[in-house]
C-alpha cells in the first residue's frame, strides 16, 4: 500500500484497527513508537547498486490498556512528518515485535481495517548467481543410487 492510500483510507475509518498476518489483531492500545522514511541503498550479490525507499511505522503496545489511536491523531502524525521531511507517496512498511524479534510487513486495507501483509526476501540476481529459472528435475532412481545408506553422502 502507498502513504496515499494509507492517508485516504485512515481518513475513512472510525477506528483504527491493524490485523496481523495470523488473523489476530494487534491489541487496540498499541502505540506507534516511529514513524518516517526509510532511505535503503545497497547493492545486491549480483553487484548492481539499487535504492529502496518506504514510509515506515513501528507499532508497539504496553500496559496502558486504556490508550487509543484515532484515525485523526495518525494523520495528524503523517501531515507533521511531511512538513518537515520531502515525502514522495512511497510504499509502506510496518514494523511490528513478533515473539522473537522486529518483522517488517507490508500493509492492506480490507475495507474495515487495516492488515499487516507477510514479505519476503529472494535473491535480486538470479542470473549472476546461477540460479535456474525452472527447477531442475531429478529421476528419483538416480538419487538412490549415489545416496545409500553406506555411501557416506548422508
Amino acid at each position: 500500500m502507498k502513504l496515499s492510500e494509507f492517508k485516504r483510507q485512515l481518513a475513512l475509518v472510525s477506528e483504527f484497527a491493524i490485523q496481523l498476518p495470523t488473523g489476530e489483531f494487534v491489541p487496540n492500545h498499541f502505540h506507534i513508537t516511529e514513524m518516517g522514511i526509510i532511505n535503503k541503498k545497497y547493492t545486491d550479490c549480483g553487484n548492481t547498486f539499487r535504492e529502496e525507499n518506504y514510509f515506515t511505522f513501528q507499532l508497539w503496545y504496553s500496559q496502558d490498556t486504556w490508550h487509543r489511536l484515532t484515525s485523526e491523531k495518525v494523520l495528524k502524525i503523517i501531515a507533521g512528518i511531511e512538513k518537515n521531511t520531502n515525502v514522495d507517496d512511497f510504499d509502506i512498511l510496518v514494523e511490528y515485535q513478533d515473539e522473537n524479534t522486529i518483522g517488517k510487513f507490508g500493509l492492506e486495507f480490507t475495507g474495515e481495517h487495516f492488515r499487516l501483509t507477510s514479505t519476503k526476501t529472494t535473491c535480486l540476481a538470479q542470473d549472476n548467481c546461477g540460479i535456474p529459472t525452472e527447477k531442475i528435475k531429478k529421476n528419483i532412481q538416480e538419487l538412490a543410487s549415489c545416496c545409500t545408506p553406506n555411501s557416506g553422502c548422508c
